[in-house]
């Protein structure tokens, strides 16, 4: 049975959010969701979450809620068009591209509304409106349709490749509403998405066609007027008309047909007409009209057309009272829904009280002239794009446009302000109702040079606010604007910042070309010193980081570029110490490059790194000394200590708790959290493994990049018998990797192995198959045939009694083995090849244990392992159980329940009880 907390994931699964995005809206944790999702697929006995998602809006339709979750609810009937709503509706569901035209006031939007409404059922995987008004730049076409489908952003991949990757096998029907201001950043991004994701489907509505291929173009014609007072001109007035008072009777029908006529059937001018019925009756309405429409005689329908809601928006602007015309244009700058009290901050001014702002709003809304609409945060109010133009328009003309920006700018910059000091439940909430204001002030006041200080504070305040709400690609590109709209030292320092981001994106070109990008404004400044560390950061990032790179700079280039750094650090401990680091990068680089160099030059390679950590803590940068122990990390495992590799990489969390959550020590903590996982798993130290995976895990920078957060945990559990944790975060792991669009990673294949293991041991062997097949897909091959896959392989074979095949997976010596693979796995795979020579009767079973055992000392698991395996070579009981304590003991109850059914007689009931209990098949002995 559904317990109503599921009940509620299962409804929000309906609507395509993300487990993050369930979280923040029923303030959960991230794996409290994933908990309910993993029981939801269990209890429903479906295989995935999409199908959950389909079965949430199957549950929906059945109930007869909303058919389409994720579009607007009309506050008024849609009235007439049935022609045209026919016939859009059949050019939806024939052709891949349709986009809706007509001038401004025509009722585009309601009809693609209507239509999106009709045709949800044709639409498998959802109907998704994204209004693009708010939308002040071309460049954030893709993140308002990210916001729209609940899509975050995942690491090596730009907000529009993640729409993509979302919507790439998805049945889906994306409505893009009021394009034409963002039409150069629509055109290319539907192009893109429409080449990517060939079942969905995209409606356009726009003032202007696209031009771009397979558009259909169908035309949004005014309500017609034929039939007299049975027209669907006629019937909308009727009907706003009805909502504000006394409705016409039949006696004025023929006024009212003419003043349709005349209005040319243009919806928006038919509503603002008959909003004003009940105040004015039909003589006023029929003079005040036509005064104003004496311009509409001659010239071509089409621009009567335009003319008439111009028209009709003069008269209803001029029967407002001054301060009511006032309030209307001031609160014209703002882009989203906004409160009475941002309005009375940002319009409240002379001739305009205050304190009047509230009822004024209430006069507007009577008028309709603005659209009132109940939200999270309180009653929120908004114009009809239209009408916010023809505002602005005023604004203008009454010669307060700069005035009102400006307090635009400083309600937006002050409430950004009070976003940066506060967290809570409802601060995501609370952010997104005003960020697209913010976009639009900063984008307004980044135009303007005699505002550029501001600008520049508020895109520093914007970029780290949209850090925050894990909205990195934006918050690189605020930290970017901001060192554009700045002097030279503060520029440096805002790309230094951006280069971070990029690294906790993953797009270390970025980050390579944003700290090449620092020094340089650095130099302008004056600061040397400066641009020699910002120019050793760029060439430790292209050794560190390389195999996130597109294209990864030559080596000629980075030997330049780190010659430079040289030259410019002087003296600078600063500087030093980064110049120190990133020599230490690239001899380690070089001598991984090799692989098998002499002793001397990996000793080299380590006491360059503890130079660079030494220096690093002098200067007393945690950052800093974390990257250069990261250094030392990966010197000391090409130098063959496992332990020294580890306790480097475990020091830089400690050395990190002290560091504050900047972006670079957020990027620095993700990568010491995965290294110091990982060393722990290659040692043995399975309850550290599993403490650093889950701070991994739970990390919120990684809520949409499940796949890359539960790696090493996935691993850790694999590897301790934890079924349930394994197959639970497998579910998590699955839907975050096909969500990034299956992006292949070194990281990535280990923890499908593991999971394909767990089923290999729990004897479903097409589950198995099915996850290697996705090994193939997620990490390279070389690593899963030489690497962890021998070593996962290995004991699935030794479960179910097949030493032969153990043996001979783990055929190649271990020093044979590719290190920069197999570092982590060596101490397992010694022991499992010790193992499997002793059950399968290897004659050199003997000197196997011994090797492995010098090879694995300090390993609690694979100790003992190697002591299992000489136990059961001399038939030493006692042993046996030993080995299978000191499993226990090391938090693997796998290998202790194993060794248990191994020693036979009556400890193997125990062993196959315990099995049982873990969810696993029992195993085969020899």
């Amino acid at each position: 049975m559904i317990s109503p907390r599921e009940a509620e994931v299962l409804a929000l699964l309906g609507e395509h959010l993300s487990n993050a995005e369930i979280a923040a809206r029923l303030v959960l944790s991230v794996r409290t969701v994933e908990s309910h999702v993993s029981s939801l697929l269990r209890k429903l006995r479906l295989p995935d979450r999409r199908a959950l998602a389909r079965h949430a809006a199957e549950l929906a339709r059945a109930e007869q809620s909303r058919s389409a979750p994720a579009l607007p609810a009309p506050l008024t009937a849609f009235i007439g068009r049935v022609r045209e709503r026919g016939e859009l509706a059949e050019a939806v569901q024939a052709h891949r591209l349709v986009t809706v035209v007509g001038p401004g006031g025509v009722g585009k939007t309601r009809l693609a509304l209507a239509v999106a409404a009709d045709v949800t059922g044709d639409f498998s995987d959802g109907v998704w409106f994204v209004d693009l008004v708010p939308v002040t730049e071309p460049g954030r076409v893709g993140a308002a349709v990210a916001a729209a489908l609940g899509v975050g952003e995942q690491p090596g991949l730009g907000i529009d490749d993640a729409v993509l990757a979302a919507l790439a096998d998805r049945r889906a029907l994306v409505v893009l509403d009021n394009c034409e201001h963002v039409r150069d950043g629509v055109a290319p991004f539907v192009e893109r998405l429409l080449a990517a994701c060939p079942r969905s489907r995209v409606l356009v509505t726009s003032r202007a066609r696209l031009m771009v291929p397979f558009e259909r173009v169908l035309p949004a014609p005014p309500l017609s007027r034929a039939g007299g007072d049975e027209s669907e001109a006629v019937a909308l007035f009727m009907d706003r008309a009805a909502a504000v008072g006394r409705p016409p009777g039949p006696a004025v029908s023929e006024e009212v047909v003419a003043i349709c006529e005349r209005l040319g059937g243009m919806a928006l001018a038919i509503e603002l007409a008959a909003a004003r019925w009940s105040t004015l009756g039909l003589d006023g309405l029929t003079t005040g009209l036509s005064d104003q429409l004496r311009i509409l005689t001659g010239g071509p329908r089409a621009d009567d057309r335009h003319r008439s809601v111009r028209a009709v928006l003069d008269w209803s602007h001029d029967l407002l009272e001054p301060s009511d015309q006032a309030l209307l244009r001031r609160v014209s700058v703002f882009v989203a829904p906004f409160t009475a009290e941002a309005a009375a901050e940002v319009a409240g001014f002379a001739p305009l009280d205050p304190a009047a702002v509230v009822d004024g709003l209430g006069r507007l809304a009577e008028q309709s002239l603005l659209a009132v609409a109940p939200s999270e945060t309180g009653t929120r109010y908004h114009a009809l794009e239209t009408i916010r133009q023809y505002g602005m328009e005023r604004l203008g003309d009454a010669g307060e446009l700069t005035g009102v920006r400006s307090r635009h700018l400083g309600w937006c910059s002050a409430g950004a302000a009070t976003l940066m000091g506060a967290r809570g439940a409802d601060w995501r909430a609370r952010f997104d109702a005003v960020a697209e204001d913010m976009r639009a002030a900063l984008t307004g006041a980044a135009d303007r040079p005699e505002q550029h200080a501001d600008a520049y504070r508020l895109a520093l305040s914007m970029a780290e606010l949209a850090f925050a709400r894990n909205l990195l690609g934006e918050a690189q590109q605020r930290f970017e604007q901001a060192a554009r709209l700045a002097d030279a030292a503060a520029g440096a320092t805002a790309l230094r910042h951006a280069a971070a981001v990029a690294g906790c994106r993953s797009v270390d070109g970025d980050s390579f070309r944003l700290y090449r990008a620092a020094a340089a404004a650095a130099r302008r400044a004056g600061d040397t010193a400066g641009a020699g560390r910002d120019l050793a950061a760029a060439a430790t990032v292209a050794y560190r980081f390389s195999s996130s790179f597109t294209r990864v700079p030559h080596v000629d280039e980075v030997t330049a570029i780190l010659a430079e750094a040289r030259e410019l650090s002087g003296d600078d401990p600063a500087a030093e110490a980064a110049v120190a680091l990133a020599e230490a990068a690239v001899v380690a680089d070089a001598f991984g490059a090799v692989r098998g160099d002499p002793d001397n030059t990996a000793q080299e390679t380590v006491e360059r790194a503890e130079h660079a950590v030494e220096l690093a803590r002098r200067v007393g940068d945690p950052v800093a000394e974390s990257a250069a122990l990261d250094a030392l990390s990966g010197a000391q495992s090409w130098a063959g200590d496992a332990f020294a590799a580890a306790a480097a990489a475990r020091r830089r969390i400690d050395i990190l708790a002290s560091a504050p959550p900047t972006p670079a020590g957020t990027h620095e903590l993700m990568d010491a959290l995965a290294m110091a996982a990982g060393t722990a798993v290659g040692l043995g130290e399975l309850p550290q493994a599993r403490r650093w995976g889950r701070q991994l895990a739970d990390h919120p920078l990684l809520a949409e990049a499940s796949h890359h957060a539960t790696s090493w945990l996935l691993v850790a559990e694999a590897f301790a018998g934890d079924v349930a944790e394994v197959l639970t975060g497998s579910v998590r792991f699955l839907g975050a990797w096909e969500q990034s669009g299956r992006l292949r990673s070194r990281s990535l294949g280990p923890a499908a192995a593991s999971v394909a293991m767990i089923h290999g041991l729990r004897g479903d062997h097409d589950a198995r198959a099915a996850w290697l097949a996705i090994v193939d897909q997620a990490g390279p091959s070389a690593d899963h045939r030489l690497g962890y896959g021998a070593v996962f392989d290995a004991m699935v074979m030794l479960h179910h009694g097949d030493a032969k095949s153990a043996l001979e997976r783990v055929a190649p010596e271990p020093d044979q083995v590719w290190k920069w693979v197999c570092w982590v796995w060596l101490h397992w795979y010694a022991a499992l090849r010790a193992e499997a020579a002793v059950l399968a009767g290897h004659p050199d079973a003997r000197d196997r244990i011994d090797a492995a055992r010098t090879m694995v000392a300090g390993n609690p698991v694979a100790s003992a392992q190697v002591d299992r395996a000489e136990a059961l070579l001399d038939g030493d009981l006692p042993r046996q159980l030993a080995a299978a304590a000191a499993f226990d003991a090391a938090g693997c109850r796998y290998q202790a329940a194993r060794t248990l059914v191994l020693a036979g007689g009556e400890h193997a009931a125990a062993g196959e009880a315990a099995l049982a209990g873990l969810g696993l098949t029992p195993t085969a002995v020899r």
